[in-house]
């Protein structure tokens, strides 16, 4: 019974990486957070500039993201078997196609599009 009662005394502690009531409440808090700062940035259009927006708005996707791995997803440096590392260098690629790809072909839509003939003009 000594045995039994010092395994189950130290095993069912929450290691690192294992999901929390703390962890998860707070992964919300900075994941609201990191919404509601660009969206009001947007909305009350405090930069003035498109462009710079836009790279501001990235900035927080991609901690938003990182927010996601470390508080939802419980990736961290110690990673199994390296299954979890591998599973996100291939989704940083896919994500990396992806929106390159679609901002390649919207470009591309938008400079070849052709010009709108105004229908007033034609006799």
């Amino acid at each position: 019974m000594s045995a039994n009662a010092g395994m189950h005394h130290g095993g069912h502690e929450a290691p690192e990486g294992h999901a929390t009531l703390r962890g998860y409440v707070t992964g919300f808090a900075l994941s609201v957070i990191l919404t509601a700062i660009p969206f009001w940035l947007v909305m009350d259009n405090v930069l003035g500039n498109k462009q710079a927006a836009a790279v501001v708005i990235m900035v927080f996707a991609a901690a938003q993201v990182v927010v996601h791995m470390i508080y939802f997803l419980h990736m961290n440096s110690r990673a199994e078997q390296g299954w979890t590392m591998l599973a996100l260098i291939f989704t940083i690629v896919m994500v990396v196609i992806a929106l390159s790809g679609s901002l390649w072909v919207m470009y591309h839509l938008n400079a070849n599009m052709m010009p709108v003939h105004d229908m007033r003009s034609m006799p």
